[in-house]
């Protein structure tokens, strides 16, 4: 697999739904803690070098729900979510010059800034990394995709609901898309740039 090498002044971070929900959830094949600590990894990575960071939250009380056989959504009568929900991690470290998304559906681009924020940036990479692989960071992946950007996925710093899904992912889809490496790999690629 040829390794990276990556231009920090052109390449953004887009980490997925990294909040209170999604990090208390059973997840696999990574844990929320190792899927935590490789995006805090690759923001600090690419921030020394002064790349762009884009943290992407989704507003749970307005997330999008339309009739499906098997719905994400919590079932009629649950109590409603805690009002930290929706909150980003603090083990982040979001910084100032940090981009911050929110977003009511799977995808980080439709209804949203996110890319006016690139464009103005002269983003022309992206590496992706969030919760959950087949949800949120696909969706907004295939939407980076039609957009022209190229695609780093950092495959360790994402995880899903099941390693199965997971997996899926990784290696018929994303590898179709861009380009598929470990968080180590893409820090190497950004001291390379």
């Amino acid at each position: 697999m040829p390794s990276l090498d990556l231009n920090p002044e052109y390449t953004a971070l887009i980490s997925i739904d990294l909040q209170t929900s999604n990090l208390a959830r059973q997840l696999a094949p990574h844990c929320a803690a190792d899927v935590l600590g490789k995006t805090v990894q690759l923001a600090n990575a690419l921030r020394a070098k002064g790349g762009t960071i884009v943290w992407v939250r989704v507003d749970v009380t307005a997330l999008l729900s339309l009739p499906a056989d098997a719905p994400l959504t919590r079932p009629p009568g649950s109590p409603p979510p805690p009002a930290n929900a929706s909150e980003l991690s603090r083990d982040l470290g979001v910084q100032s010059g940090d981009v911050v998304v929110t977003k009511r559906q799977w995808g980080a681009f439709y209804g949203t800034d996110l890319e006016q924020q690139l464009r103005r940036k002269g983003i022309r990479t992206i590496v992706m990394s969030g919760i959950a692989t087949n949800f949120g960071v696909e969706s907004t992946a295939r939407a980076a995709f039609d957009r022209g950007y190229e695609l780093v996925f950092a495959e360790d710093a994402m995880t899903s609901l099941t390693a199965d899904a997971h997996t899926f992912v990784t290696r018929e889809i994303f590898t179709r898309m861009g380009r598929v490496r470990s968080t180590d790999e893409v820090v190497k690629g950004l001291q390379q740039g």
